[in-house]
Formats: structure tokens, sequence, C-alpha cells
């Protein structure tokens, strides 16, 4: 059960979060605070999981107060205001939901909560069948079964996905190379990491996925070949 707390200086705001906890059976909405002072005193004497924060907030913006959060507590953004959405996706908020918003659009965003809660909880004990990256101003889930490749643009990944969307995510190939299992993907070149799964042929110095050709680098070779011959 995910433990909750809403913060909005609106107590109509307050409300329709409230009514549509009550509606999702995995999060217990604790609190609600419609002033920034107590609900900090709140989270650092009962730390939660889970924040609803509006960002237009008097005296200091719900961005600020999130900062001040010692402990890892996802955030669900709520306003009024477009114009939040990098600073907001910045800071690693699970979604970034604007007002007025229907019970289907905070439904989407409590499950991407709940789907990232749920792999915070079991990834150190099973073996990974998914991962959540930032794209879109929120975390996105993918399961590692269906990557094809994976692309290196400057600051940016393209993780090609069988069936689906191509999914931009600012990160680097060693962060996100960490994320997948060690034995079933490998570098082979500076801009290309693969599933050896996904290996369709191989011919020179160049391999086959999907029907696209993918260079393996110099530097790489030695170590894909004995990855590949195992």
């Amino acid at each position: 059960m995910i433990k909750a707390i809403a913060i909005d200086d609106e107590p109509l705001a307050l409300k329709v979060i409230e009514n549509f906890c009550e509606k999702v059976d995995f999060i217990t909405l604790q609190k609600t605070f419609n002033k920034l002072g107590e609900a900090l005193k709140y989270v650092n004497k009962f730390p939660v999981d889970l924040l609803f924060l509006d960002i237009n907030m008097p005296s200091i913006n719900g961005i600020e107060f999130y900062k001040e959060i010692k402990q890892n507590t996802m955030v669900i953004f709520t306003t009024a205001y477009t114009e939040y959405a990098v600073e907001g996706f910045n800071l690693n908020a699970v979604d970034y939901i604007l007002k007025p918003f229907t019970f289907e659009r905070f439904l989407l965003a409590v499950n991407k909560a709940n789907d990232f809660f749920n792999y915070q909880s079991q990834k150190e004990s099973t073996s990974a069948q998914f991962i959540f990256v930032r794209a879109d101003y929120s975390l996105l889930k993918i399961n590692i079964a269906n990557i094809l490749y994976i692309e290196g643009l400057d600051d940016y990944l393209k993780i090609h996905i069988e069936n689906q969307k191509t999914v931009v995510t600012r990160m680097t190939m060693k962060a996100l190379l960490e994320k997948l299992p060690a034995k079933d993907f490998i570098r082979i070149h500076r801009s290309f990491i693969v599933p050896l799964s996904r290996i369709e042929g191989v011919r020179n110095k160049t391999i086959s996925i999907a029907g696209i050709e993918i260079p393996i680098g110099a530097s790489y070779e030695e170590i894909f070949f004995k990855s590949f011959k195992e």
C-alpha cells in the first residue's frame, strides 16, 4: 500500500484528490495540507511514499518545497500552469498533471507511481523484467523483453522497442546499462547497446536486428564476439 499525502492551497483541489484516492485500492491518503510548513513537519516525522503536490503555492512553490524533502519520496505535481513541466521533470517527478484533471488522468498517474513503487520494492530480490526511464515529463515503464536496441545521440538515448513508438530519454549509455541485465545486453559501439537474444546475424563487423544493420566498434569487438559465442 502506498502511503500518500496531498498538498494544495485550494480546499476544492484537495477534496478532488481525496475523492479520487478513495477509488484506488493501492493508495492510502493519510492527510491533506493547505500549508507547506505543516506538511514539511509531517513528512519529516512520518515519512510517506508519495506526494500529490501543487506547484503554485503562496510564499514558496511546490518545486522548492520538494527540494527540501530529504527522503526519497515519489511526487506527482498538480498545477494549472504548463511552464513548470520541465523543472518538475528534472526533479524526477513520477508525473505532472494539469488541473482540472479527470479521474482517468489521475489513475494514469497513480498507476505509474504504483508500478515504480513495486519495482523499487522488488528489484533487489527478483530478476528485472522491466525498467523505468524518464520521458515526456514522466516515468515510462519499458518491458525489457521488447527492447530491440538502444541508440545514443549526444545527451539523449533512443530506445527502439518492438511494435511501439521509440522512446527518447535524457541519460547516459552507462546509466542505462546499469539498469539492464548484464547477461542479456551488451554495448557493441560507443552509440549502440543491443540485447544478445535479438541478434539475427553477424557479418564482418556488422550485426542485424529487425532488419537494421548496426556496426560493431573496434574497441568493443573482442568482448562482443566472446559474449556472442558463449
